[in-house]
């Protein structure tokens, strides 16, 4: 499943939203000014009610696909974006998120070619909700490796690209976790499959703060009660104990770049 070097595989960028007439304008804008030139965009909408679809049909001439309606939330539309996907290659970024500059797809699928590998990652950084030059937190993936899942540690989702056969041989989003099923796709992909990946160094993803695994200590107990599952529905022993070694990480990035700007 390799491919060819110098050359410009398809690559398939799949929004999902619903109600996200605030930010879904500068996370269409993001996917619509990057310099890749082979891009299929994929929006699906959940049936929102406000000005989302208003906004978005703005851009329509420049959108692959557009679907809007009810879904069982984020995973089952993030699924039926795959499902329709005709990319080599496919990435998520969400209806508040937007790459860092515009050739940041580019620095992935050019990383990902040079290495020869079926995935990438990169890091991001997390910046205020309404003023998105300050940032808050910054995710750093470039000490992850497979065996760090048992610690609640995963690579930066919204910068996760990987061929679009991967998506065939692990299969979707499970539909029983509400907020980790990326983290237990990503383990399916990287540490039972054992997908072959790469790194690249640097922040190709602003990231808004508030999403729904930060959204409170509520969130924050079944984010890693989820962990916790996804560790042990693909046999690797965890607990409570091994996820508080995480917490040094998050203080840290949080300590050294809050409240930085761009």
């Amino acid at each position: 499943m390799s491919i060819e070097p110098n050359t410009f595989p398809k690559v398939s960028i799949i929004t999902v939203c619903f109600n996200s007439e605030t930010t879904i304008r500068d996370t269409l804008e993001s996917v619509l000014s990057q310099d890749y030139p082979n891009i299929e965009y994929i929006i699906i909408d959940g049936g929102s009610t406000d000005k989302t679809l208003v906004i978005i049909k703005e851009y329509k001439d420049r959108i692959a696909q557009i679907i809007s309606e009810k879904d069982r939330g984020i995973y089952d539309a993030m699924n039926k974006g795959i499902q329709l996907a005709t990319g080599e290659i496919v990435g998520m970024l969400n209806s508040d998120d937007m790459y860092f500059n515009n050739s940041s797809v580019t620095t992935l699928i050019n990383k990902l070619q040079g290495a020869g590998v079926d995935s990438v990652f990169s890091d991001l950084v997390v910046v205020d909700q309404k003023n998105i030059k300050k940032i808050i937190r910054y995710y750093d993936s470039s000490q992850f490796t497979p065996k760090k899942f048992k610690y609640g540690l995963m690579p930066a989702h919204p910068t996760f690209f990987v061929k679009k056969y991967v998506y065939d041989l692990v299969g979707p989003y499970s539909l029983s976790y509400k907020i980790a099923a990326d983290y237990e796709l990503l383990i399916r992909i990287l540490w039972t499959n054992r997908i072959s990946y790469t790194y690249q160094n640097g922040p190709l993803i602003k990231m808004r703060s508030g999403g729904i695994s930060t959204a409170g200590l509520k969130n924050s107990w079944i984010l890693n009660q989820e962990i916790i599952k996804a560790c042990k529905d693909n046999n690797i022993k965890t607990n409570f104990i091994f996820l508080l070694a995480k917490l040094p990480k998050k203080l840290k990035e949080l300590i050294k770049y809050g409240n930085k700007w761009l």
